[in-house]
C-alpha cells in the first residue's frame, strides 16, 4: 500500500478531533439528562439561551438571563461550592400563605422530623400552620419548585418576626434555640433569592439576620456544651455569607447621591471580623475591599470607628483599642469585637509581665482600671494566663513580672466584658 492509501486507512481508523468531541459531548449530555428528577449539581444547571432574538434585560423568565446583582452572587456561591435554588437563573412568585407548606408539613409529621419548637403540646407527630416552619433544602432545582412550595414577601417577614422573637425564650438552651433559627433563615434566604427579590423590605429582613448571627458570635462564646466550636464555625460561615448577600442587595439599590439607613454600621462589620491578618488567608485584601465601598460609607462615623480598631489592633496598642471600643462602640459592633477583647488584654498582660522590674511587682488594682474589667476578674485572668498573683502586707493583689509560665488564656475561659458596656452584657443575656 502507497504512502496516499496508508493515510486513509489511517483517517477511516480515527475520525477528526471535531466528530469525536462532538460524539463524546452527546454521551454527557445523555449522561446527565438520563434521571432528570435526582437533585445533583448536574441535574440543576439550567444552559444559557444560545440565540439573543428577543431576549431584554427584564426579561427575568428568559432562562439565559442572569441580573447583574444576581451574577456577582453566583460567583460567590460557586465558590463556596453549595448549590441553592435561589441561586439559580429564573424566578418563581410564592403563593404559600404558610411558615411551611402544607405538603412538607404533612410529610415531617409522618416522619416525625419536627423540631421541638414545632410540636403541637410536645407530640413529635403534631404540629400546626402556627408552629411548623419551612426547613432549609441544601439541593434543590428551581426547574422543579412549584409556586405553592414558595412563601411571598410578607409571609417570609411574618416567618422571621416569629423565629426571632424565640431568641427570647430561656426555657431550652441557647445552642438548641440558635440551631433551630439558624436552619430557618437559611430557608427564609433561599426563598427570597428564588423569587429575585431585592427591594428595600428584603434589606431590612438581610439586616435582621445578620444582627441574628452577630449576637449569637457573640452568646456562642459563653456557652458550655461540647460541641460549641462547630456551631461558632458554622455560625460565622452563614454570617459572612448573610453579609455578602446583603451588601450585593445594597449595590443594586444604590442612588447616585445616598446609601441605605444602616449600611454604613454593616459595612464597618466586615472590616471588625477581619482584625486577626490570619483570617484575610482565604479573603480578599482589605485595602481592595474598600476601593468598592460607597464613599459616603467611607466617611461614616461607623466607618472611621472601625479602621481605628483594625489599625489599633494591628499595632498592639491595646490601651487605645479598649479605649475606644469602650467609648464608640454599637452594640452589635461590639458583639462582633469581643472575642478580640481577651486576645488584647492577653498580650497587655505578657507586655506588662516581659517589661516590668522584677523586683517591683505590679498591683493589680492598677492593672484592671488599665485593661478595663473589674480587679477579681483581673487575678483569674492572670491565672488564665499562666501567671500567678501574691498579696502584700495590705492586702493589696500583686502581679510578679518577669515569669516564664505565661500564656494564651484557654478559649475556654469566659470573657469579662469592658468596664462601660455591662449593659452590653445585660443585653445578650436577655
Amino acid at each position: 500500500m502507497d504512502e496516499s492509501g496508508r493515510r486513509r486507512q489511517q483517517w477511516r481508523n480515527h475520525p477528526s478531533s471535531s466528530s469525536s468531541s462532538t460524539g463524546h459531548t452527546r454521551f454527557r449530555s445523555q449522561q446527565y439528562s438520563s434521571n432528570p428528577t435526582k437533585t445533583t449539581r448536574s441535574s440543576n444547571f439550567v444552559p444559557r439561551s444560545t440565540t439573543t432574538t428577543g431576549t431584554t434585560p427584564h426579561n427575568t423568565r428568559n432562562p439565559g438571563y442572569v441580573p447583574k446583582w444576581k451574577s456577582v452572587s453566583n460567583a460567590n456561591n460557586q465558590q463556596e461550592g453549595e448549590t441553592e435554588a435561589g441561586e439559580e437563573v429564573g424566578s418563581i412568585v410564592g403563593t404559600c400563605p404558610f411558615m411551611c407548606p402544607e405538603g412538607e408539613r404533612a410529610q415531617r409529621e409522618r416522619l416525625r422530623d419536627l423540631a421541638i419548637f414545632e410540636r403541637l403540646n410536645g407530640d413529635p407527630r403534631k404540629t400546626s400552620a402556627a408552629l411548623a416552619v419551612k426547613k432549609f433544602c441544601r439541593t434543590i432545582s428551581l426547574k422543579y419548585v412549584q409556586a405553592s412550595d414558595v412563601r411571598p414577601l410578607s409571609v417570609l417577614e411574618d416567618t422571621l418576626n416569629y423565629l426571632l422573637n424565640l431568641l427570647d425564650w430561656s426555657e431550652h438552651p441557647f445552642e438548641v434555640v440558635h440551631d433551630f433559627i439558624f436552619d430557618r433563615t437559611r430557608s427564609i434566604r433561599q426563598d427570597l433569592g428564588m423569587q429575585n427579590i431585592v427591594n428595600d423590605r428584603a434589606i431590612c429582613m438581610y439586616e435582621k439576620m445578620v444582627k441574628f448571627h452577630a449576637v449569637s458570635h457573640h452568646r456562642l462564646q459563653n456557652c458550655g456544651s461540647s460541641s460549641i466550636s462547630s456551631l461558632q464555625y458554622l455560625n460565622m460561615e452563614q454570617l459572612m455569607k448573610t453579609l455578602a448577600s446583603l451588601y450585593t442587595l445594597y449595590e443594586a439599590n444604590h442612588s447616585s447621591n445616598s446609601i441605605s439607613e444602616n449600611e454604613a454600621e454593616f459595612r464597618s462589620f466586615y472590616v471588625l471580623l477581619h482584625l486577626d491578618s490570619k483570617s484575610q488567608q482565604r479573603e480578599e485584601s482589605l485595602s481592595f475591599w474598600f476601593r468598592r465601598v460607597p464613599s459616603l460609607v467611607m466617611k461614616s462615623k461607623e466607618m472611621h470607628f472601625a479602621r481605628q480598631v483594625l489599625r489599633f489592633y494591628r499595632m498592639g496598642n491595646y490601651r487605645s483599642f479598649l479605649c475606644t471600643v469602650s467609648a464608640e462602640a454599637s452594640y452589635l459592633q461590639y458583639c462582633i469585637i469581643e472575642p478580640y477583647v481577651n486576645e488584647v488584654r492577653a498580650l497587655a498582660v505578657s507586655y506588662i509581665n516581659n517589661c516590668c522590674y522584677k523586683l517591683h511587682p505590679y498591683p493589680l488594682e492598677h492593672l484592671s482600671k488599665l485593661l478595663m474589667m473589674k480587679e477579681s476578674d483581673m487575678e483569674s485572668f492572670c491565672h488564665a494566663c499562666g501567671l500567678k498573683t501574691l498579696s502584700d502586707d495590705g492586702g493589696n493583689k500583686l502581679l510578679p513580672t518577669k515569669q516564664t509560665t505565661f500564656c494564651n488564656p484557654k478559649g475556654s475561659f469566659q470573657s469579662c466584658s469592658i468596664l462601660g458596656l455591662e449593659q452590653y452584657q445585660r443585653q445578650t443575656a436577655a
